[in-house]
């Protein structure tokens, strides 16, 4: 097999090929393609339902879907569609710019319906999966038509993953002419800046049975470092009202809470110099310490105050947003005969985020210094020595030269082949087949890998010259040529050279591979009294690898704390399945009454976990072309993650408190509730199975006579996911069985006397979720050129979801989250959220208002009674934008997001549901050729 790189450089070289070959073919300038919901080829038309393998006109889904159209995807400009679906009720924003802060998600751009995470949405092309196919950051958004949001259950149409739902990009399979884009965007601070240009064009030939296009686009975003300039985004804590009062509970979550025992200079802790910190020329000054908030109030420097201008907090360190660079691409040429229709897709991606990701903290606030130390001025060393001092105790926040620094790159490639075929007598042939690869590289520099730091932070001085401990004792065996004694005493203390030998780099290179092959027939099986009885069946087949690489000394676990990839993944599995669909029309009294059944089944055969069925049951009834009800109830299916099978086990053999002894003892004198030597098995598990999740929804479409152009569904559905897969340690496992866990009992052995010997505490199939709530959605378009020619149309839209239950029981502990906001709280989820737009049209001129609102709720409601200030306010968010048409091929376009500049409410770790950049310009240009 050729390598990666070699087939990612041919595949680019081929879509750069595909798009010169598409200017090339155009001789005259033509107009970009009509936006229509649906497109006709010239000899086979294409019927899009998703959430169904099935193509009927007029059959209506059981399955609740919203559409975002151009409209809802232009509106605030948002730089790539995970942030535009994320404005969404419907999901929770898990992995963003402004979330994804502090750990190494950067470049991925994943989507999470009904905050059931991401890996149980599933993301499809035109109906097919891609590689990586969560990762919406590859897909330019000048090609994308609308946006197909099942939010039900749907394995039994697409397999695995479709457990939440499931995303369907529509792309635009005709354009004609070139669309160039630009745009630049900054905050009302600025900073955040981005920049962006796409290139869209399309050619048809061979007089129409021949479509090329092509689509690309570039982002720049640029990070937003100072948390302290925006409103409630610096350190923040939960801590104690009354710290030293042991009788009070009550807590209170704060502003510019900080670490007390350290500093960003170095703080002496102990002796004659305690409470001082270094300059940067290496004499002292007095620490500014804030209030304390020890319970007692007699510690010098504890580790949380309030205040505190040399105090330090951890999230201050972090940016509230990372910066981005990225550029997609989509080519396809499609050609269509006597009834065929041949395509032939090819996307490149690739993205990199570069910047300081968070500080080492593992050893920074109880250093112990020698009072010899060379890099410490004779004034200061003369001073301790004539106090009798050895050593102080040292605390130095390890953030600036000392920071740690991430460095991500993505790429991503995929091509793909396929025919429609037109068999007659209302049947279609579909068949493709997909390869897809990414490579990820990953590096975090300035990793203090811990042997070699303390070696250097002992510095003593030999023959006039500063040296490392160990290369001026006696004895040689310890002695490190390379060793270089690091200087810790102020903010610009450290040398390259020190820094050089105490840091390294952790690295990680995965190659993800998936190939996929699918082939389906559609069509009316035969003709019932109320219509036809419609017919999909077929057979997919999958191939997934993963294989995940790091260097040696993160193999070692030599770096500390934060040994990102000390256990890698090796893995693969394939899946072969075979499915089937039916419309069954039970009814339809024209005008009337009109009555569809739907089943789907699919029946997976994993390479690890063996067969499992999946399947969906539901049913759709039209009274008088007014109302819609319809309703569903569905098996679906989460086939875990090579990261989850296959994460390299680590063993540990250690202590642990049995927390299932009820009984033992009495039954069996040598038992023994706290082992020293039990062996504990982490990291992947091959043996997993998949989840199973049970989906039912119920709900209604109106859209009344006297009013033709409104529309208003409600959905309820419900969701409950039983073996989902999660990791508890030993000790809670043990608890997870004595609760009545037997997949937790099953992972514990045991010896004669009842003793625990051996843990599996690896990923386990033992948790759960359930939730349940409604879907609100309601539109109307007015034609206001029916009241005066020329005003053009107004288009409103609302979106709302209601959670009514989040539900999460680990096998521990059963928590239910629905209404907690905190960022702190797991699961977090708002009851209520919702978005309300206006779009207004004339011929030349459209503007939009758009409406954002995040429900009250608590912070933590299991803090209720103690945390004093629990309750979280709703939010309100207002986004204008116009779009001005100077001419029939050049736009102009602007946008304000959060108007009023509303900040979010107090969190220690950033907001997840709620805007933390504030206002936010944007503008743009538009040009067609």
């Amino acid at each position: 097999m050729r390598s990666t790189q070699k087939t990612i450089h041919n595949a680019a070289l081929g879509i750069s090929f595909t798009a010169l070959v598409a200017g090339l073919a155009f001789a005259a300038p033509a107009y970009a393609q009509s936006e229509a919901t649906q497109q006709a080829a010239p000899e086979i038309d294409e019927i899009i339902v998703t959430g169904s393998r099935l193509a009927r006109v007029g059959f209506d889904q059981p399955t609740p879907t919203t559409v975002l159209g151009t409209d809802e995807i232009r509106q605030g400009q948002r730089s790539n569609l995970q942030q535009v679906l994320n404005d969404s009720p419907q999901f929770r924003p898990t992995t963003t710019p402004q979330v994804s802060v502090g750990n190494t998600s950067s470049g991925n751009a994943p989507v999470d319906l009904r905050g059931l995470g991401a890996n149980r949405t599933l993301t499809l092309v035109n109906g097919r999966r891609f590689v990586g196919q969560n990762n919406l950051n590859y897909v330019p958004l000048g090609l994308i038509k609308n946006v197909d949001i099942v939010t039900g259950g749907a394995s039994a149409a697409y397999g695995s993953d479709a457990v939440a739902g499931v995303v369907n990009l529509i792309l635009k399979d005709s354009i004609e002419g070139i669309t160039i884009g630009g745009q630049t965007g900054i905050s009302s601070r600025g900073d955040g800046r981005r920049y962006g240009a796409d290139l869209t064009m399309g050619t048809s030939f061979a007089d129409g049975r021949g479509q090329l296009l092509f689509s690309g686009e570039y982002v720049k975003d640029a990070s937003i470092r100072d948390r302290n300039s925006r409103r409630n985004l610096g350190s923040a804590g939960i801590v104690r009202l009354n710290p030293t009062d042991p009788t009070d509970p009550r807590q209170v979550l704060l502003r510019d809470v900080n670490f007390g025992n350290q500093a960003s200079e170095g703080l002496i802790k102990s002796g004659i110099f305690a409470g001082q910190i270094f300059n940067n020329d290496g004499t002292l000054r007095t620490y500014r310490a804030g209030t304390s908030l020890a319970a007692d109030p007699s510690v010098a420097f504890p580790a949380q105050v309030v205040g505190g201008a040399d105090a330090v907090g951890l999230y201050d360190a972090l940016a509230v947003t990372t910066p981005l660079e990225r550029i997609s691409t989509f080519a396809r040429a499609s050609y269509d005969m006597d009834g065929i229709r041949l395509w032939a897709d090819a996307t490149y991606g690739r993205s990199r985020a570069d910047y300081n990701f968070i500080p080492d903290i593992g050893a920074s606030a109880n250093l112990v210094m020698q009072a010899n130390n060379p890099f410490l001025s004779p004034e200061i060393r003369g001073a301790l020595a004539d106090a009798g001092e050895t050593s102080f105790t040292y605390g130095r926040f390890f953030d600036g030269p000392l920071m740690l620094r991430y460095d991500g790159t993505r790429q991503q490639i995929e091509g793909a082949i396929g025919l429609d075929a037109d068999l007659g007598s209302n049947w279609l042939l579909r068949a493709h087949y997909s390869h897809g690869e990414i490579e990820w590289r990953q590096r975090v520099s300035n990793a203090r890998i811990v042997s070699r730091f303390n070696n250097a932070i002992n510095a003593v001085e030999s023959g006039g010259q500063i040296v490392c401990g160990i290369n001026a004792d006696l004895d040689p065996s310890n002695d490190d040529a390379a060793c270089r004694p690091l200087n810790l005493f102020g903010y610009n203390g450290p040398s390259a050279e020190a820094l050089a030998y105490t840091h390294g780099t952790q690295r990680n290179n995965t190659t993800s591979k998936m190939d996929a092959a699918s082939v389906e027939i559609l069509g009316d099986l035969f003709s019932l009294w109320a219509g036809p009885v419609s017919v999909a069946f077929g057979a997919e087949a999958r191939w997934e690898e993963q294989v995940s690489k790091s260097g040696a000394l993160d193999l070692a676990g030599a770096y500390g704390p934060l040994n990102l990839y000390g256990t890698p993944v090796s893995g693969g599995f394939n899946v072969k399945e075979a499915f089937g669909e039916v419309a069954l029309p039970l009814l339809d009294v024209d005008g009337t009454v009109k009555i569809d059944l739907n089943g789907a089944a699919r029946y997976s055969d994993y390479s690890r976990s063996g067969g499992i069925w999946a399947w969906k049951a539901g049913a759709t009834v039209g009274l008088f072309d007014t109302l819609l009800l319809r309703g569903t109830r569905s098996r679906d299916i989460r086939a875990p993650t090579i990261a989850e099978l296959f994460t390299v086990r680590s063993i540990g053999v250690g202590p642990l408190v049995d927390q299932d002894t009820e009984g033992r003892a009495a039954a069996n004198p040598g038992y023994n509730p706290t082992p020293q030597q039990v062996t504990t098995f982490a990291g992947g598990n091959p043996d997993l199975m998949p989840e199973i999740s049970k989906t039912t929804t119920i709900g209604a479409t109106f859209t009344p006579q006297f009013m033709p152009r409104f529309n208003l569904s409600v959905d309820y559905y419900d969701i409950t996911i039983s073996g989902a897969i999660t990791t508890l340690n030993a000790s809670s496992l043990t608890l997870a069985c004595r609760l009545g866990n037997t997949a937790a009992c099953d992972r514990i052995t045991r010896d004669g006397t009842g003793t625990v010997i051996e843990v599996q505490s690896n990923s386990q199939n033992i948790a759960r979720f359930e939730t349940s709530g409604f879907d609100i959605e309601a539109s109307y378009l007015a034609d206001l050129s029916e009241v005066s020619s020329g005003l053009g149309s107004l288009r409103i839209r609302a979106l709302a979801t209601h959670v009514r239950k989040f539900v999460f029981d680990t096998g521990i502990s059963r928590i239910d989250t629905a209404g907690d906001l905190g960022s702190s709280t797991a699961n977090s989820i708002p009851k209520w959220r919702g978005v309300l737009s206006f779009t207004y049209e004339t011929e030349y001129l459209g503007l939009d208002a758009r409406i954002r609102y995040v429900g009250s709720g608590k912070f933590n409601h299991q803090l209720d009674g103690i945390l004093v200030n629990n309750d979280i306010s709703a939010r309100t968010y207002l986004d204008l934008g116009a779009q001005f048409k100077v001419s029939d091929r050049f736009t102009l376009s602007a946008s304000v997001n959060n108007v009023f500049d509303r900040a979010p409410p107090i969190s220690p770790t950033g907001p997840v549901y709620h805007d933390a950049v504030g206002t936010y310009f944007t503008m743009g240009a538009r040009a067609k050729f």
